[in-house]
């Protein structure tokens, strides 16, 4: 149980309601989709500064564009004023330190027109980011600024980190890893309902081209179609994903889930003329895998199993690549201390919370998989939210998971 009383903490964090009904669509107006963080990173930097916490930005190197685990993208840009910010509290000593992380980009609005123009309605607040992540921001602040207003003396430390682009990959997490960042234990804020995940799937994006021999219709059969060598591609594919699938059975932390692991079809270009036989074909998918396999594994297995094909001109004429997103699968015990801690704070608010591995991929394998830290996911609202149309958080989540947060940071860290 922790050492701060319930009773006052609720009183602490309820208190600052209208600071999350002020706070949060502030963020939300902000446009920070990959490039366009600077503003909204800016008001973050504000906001801990005026929560006692002064932060600092940090830069992202240009050099990281080298990193291997740098993640690749179609609008990547120079990293010249878009910054991390980093805010932290020393402990008074003899506590474990924590690292709290989340997220201030977000993904486009699409054909959402409203995005960026948020609305506050029955207790919720509704625009991109809501939920993922910008009203994890918001019950961060909320957590911090209660234990502050209850004189709550932490023993270890308390880093917080608020990044960009988790949404293309993780790339300011990992500037982060790469310039040191170390804790005893990684909490990243995402929108979990509240479950406790110490696990999470991974995710890699690959693309796939085939090559024929490229002749008009009327000589089709003289010539070899990309787009029938790449079926023949998709067939084995889809036959590694059963094999995936049935290698990927037992895994506890995800056990609830149908189908915990995946080959995605994503998008197919191909040849330029309808009466042209296709010369090339390219597709991108992804593959989602469990920790019980390797990111390494699932790029020599898919390559392997097309080139299982008795078609040779397919052998010869392949080409597999990931030069995308490629986040890692990760998992650390159920009955760590760190997942402990915030199970026993949701339990102490009677929140019908578990703890299992999450099927979804996020920042948090890097901590784990680079830096070899303790490293949970948790946070308020559901990450069905997360990109959908009409993104939304209710401000009684905030201040619940705001609670919830306060009490782990506090039984983590402890009190003095």
């Amino acid at each position: 149980m922790s050492t701060v009383p319930l009773p006052e903490l609720n009183g602490a964090v309820d208190a600052y309601g209208d600071y999350a009904r002020e706070t949060l669509p502030a963020l939300i107006s902000l446009e920070s989709t990959q490039g366009q963080e600077r503003e909204v990173q800016a008001l973050v930097h504000e906001l801990f500064a005026q929560a006692g916490w002064p932060g600092e930005y940090r830069a992202i190197p240009d050099s990281i564009f080298e990193d291997e685990e740098y993640s690749h993208g179609d609008f990547e840009q120079p990293y010249e004023g878009r910054y991390n910010v980093v805010a932290s509290r020393r402990g008074v000593g003899g506590g474990r330190s924590l690292i709290l992380q989340t997220h201030a980009d977000v993904v486009p609005a699409g054909e959402w027109g409203q995005a960026f123009d948020p609305v506050i309605e029955d207790g919720r607040i509704t625009g991109r980011g809501a939920t993922d992540c910008k009203g994890q921001i918001v019950t961060l602040l909320c957590a911090l600024k209660a234990l502050d207003a209850l004189g709550v003396a932490l023993q270890g430390d308390v880093e917080c980190q608020v990044v960009i682009e988790e949404e293309v990959g993780g790339n300011g997490a990992l500037a982060l890893i790469r310039q040191g960042c170390s804790a005893d234990g990684v909490l990243v804020l995402e929108g979990t309902d509240m479950q406790v995940h110490p696990a999470n799937r991974g995710a890699i994006w690959f693309r796939a081209t085939t090559y024929g021999k490229s002749l008009h219709m009327g000589r089709r059969h003289e010539g070899v179609n990309a787009i029938e060598k790449m079926m023949e591609a998709v067939r084995l594919m889809l036959e590694y994903e059963t094999r995936l699938i049935a290698a990927s059975q037992g895994q506890p932390m995800f056990a609830r889930y149908a189908n915990p692991v995946q080959l995605c079809l994503g998008t197919i270009q191909a040849g330029g003329w309808p009466s042209m036989v296709a010369g090339e074909c390219v597709l991108q998918g992804g593959v989602g895998f469990l920790p019980n396999t390797r990111m390494a594994d699932i790029k020599r297995d898919l390559l392997d199993a097309v080139m299982q094909t008795e078609d040779a001109w397919l052998r010869e004429h392949f080409k597999l690549e990931f030069p995308k997103l490629h986040n890692d699968a990760y998992q650390i015990p159920a009955d760590h201390p760190l997942p402990v801690a915030v199970h026993d704070a949701c339990r102490e608010l009677g929140l019908p919370s578990e703890v299992f591995g999450w099927n979804v991929s996020c920042d948090a394998r890097l901590y784990k998989c680079l830096a070899d830290l303790p490293t949970v996911v948790f946070g308020p609202s559901d990450i069905r939210q997360a990109h959908a149309a009409g993104e939304s958080i209710g401000i009684d989540e905030i201040l619940t998971g705001a609670k919830a947060l306060a009490l782990a940071i506090a039984q983590w860290c402890g009190t003095g």
